[in-house]
């Protein structure tokens, strides 16, 4: 899918005219690459164009790629996280984008305790309510968050979603938008600031959309490294 840089850049402009459809400021939005599948030296030519925060979906291919690549990126867990996975994250990743329950966050605090780290955590949220994605109810938010707030180890940071797969992005801004109100109700409720910042939504095939919905962290893996497994 042609190079690497230029896709960077490509994105990049994209979010730039997506933040400025809502008058917001480009700065506010982080590109998150998603390099799951694709090999350490399409990581590390993304890093050379300048790419410091890249996203992974699996702990086991995690360990076996980030000792391959420069240890200034910044690694952040967006898929699925099993319990028993938990203990092999505080080597890996500063960033955990899918705590879904309140018995996860406090296994991976109890982790990065254990480590003297500490590690900013996103809920995991199912706003379209899908039973076949992760993510909790948003009933469930203020209890977890409550609790990580609590919790030495994580750093409580702001909620994710992912809407149901449909071709047409506008399809997903409903979604979006039910994430950044959910995240203003919390705010209203009174907690803090810090604790609910990001906004973990939009892929390559809505990220734009997601950008004018409020995205703070967008999750780009095909529009930068090309199809999964494919060759750079």
């Amino acid at each position: 899918m042609g190079n690497i840089r230029a896709n960077i850049e490509n994105v990049k402009q994209r979010i730039a005219a997506a933040a400025m459809r809502r008058d917001r400021d480009p700065s506010e939005v982080l590109l998150l690459a998603i390099s799951k599948t694709h090999p350490a030296q399409s990581v590390a030519a993304a890093a050379s164009a300048g790419q410091v925060h890249f996203g992974e979906n699996r702990v086991q291919e995690a360990r076996d790629k980030i000792p391959l690549l420069p240890d200034n990126l910044v690694w952040h867990l967006v898929g699925h996280l099993q319990s028993n996975k938990a203990k092999y994250c505080p080597d890996l990743f500063s960033w955990i984008h899918s705590i879904d329950s309140l018995e996860l966050g406090r296994e991976v605090a109890k982790r990065y305790r254990e480590r003297e780290k500490a590690c900013h955590v996103l809920i995991q949220v199912s706003v379209s309510g899908e039973a076949a994605k992760s993510g909790c109810d948003p009933a469930e938010t203020e209890e977890i968050l409550n609790a990580l707030l609590e919790e030495e180890g994580v750093t409580p940071a702001g909620l994710m979603t992912i809407p149901p797969y449909d071709p047409d992005p506008e399809s997903a801004r409903p979604y979006f938008r039910d994430l950044r109100e959910l995240r203003d109700a919390l705010l209203k409720k009174g907690f803090p600031g810090y604790a609910l910042k990001e906004l973990s939504m939009g892929m390559t095939g809505d990220f734009e959309e997601a950008v004018e919905e409020g995205a703070t962290i967008v999750r780009i893996g095909t529009a930068i490294f090309g199809e999964r497994g494919a060759p750079v």
